[in-house]
């Protein structure tokens, strides 16, 4: 599926199950939320903290789609092409970072 066709399968379950989407502000701090179950989960499985045995069962694959709808959720509403902005995006560190990762010492 490309990025576009996941904007278009978000808005489309939004308009069928969601009723409308939440604002914006909502929206932002639901994806601080997540963004916290993905970290919480990363943190104690591969981090320094230990698992509590209520993570264990924790699926880092779905939080991580978590944080990608409310993210697509947060594009749709405010008229952002992520495919588009991504290349861009892309372009843009391409275009200054070509060189600065390679010759970074610390990266050897």
């Amino acid at each position: 599926m490309t990025i576009k066709e996941a904007q278009e399968l978000v808005d489309n379950w939004i308009k069928t199950y969601g009723v409308r989407y939440f604002n914006e502000l909502t929206n932002m701090a639901q994806l601080t939320e997540e963004v916290g179950e993905v970290a919480r989960i990363i943190a104690r499985r591969y981090g320094e903290q230990s698992e509590k045995e209520s993570d264990k069962n924790k699926d880092l694959g779905d939080e991580m789609a978590d944080v990608l709808w409310v993210l697509i959720c947060l594009a749709n509403q405010t008229g952002i092409d992520l495919e588009a902005a991504l290349k861009k995006n892309l372009d843009k560190k391409t275009n200054r970072d070509n060189m600065r990762h390679l010759e970074n010492d610390k990266l050897k």
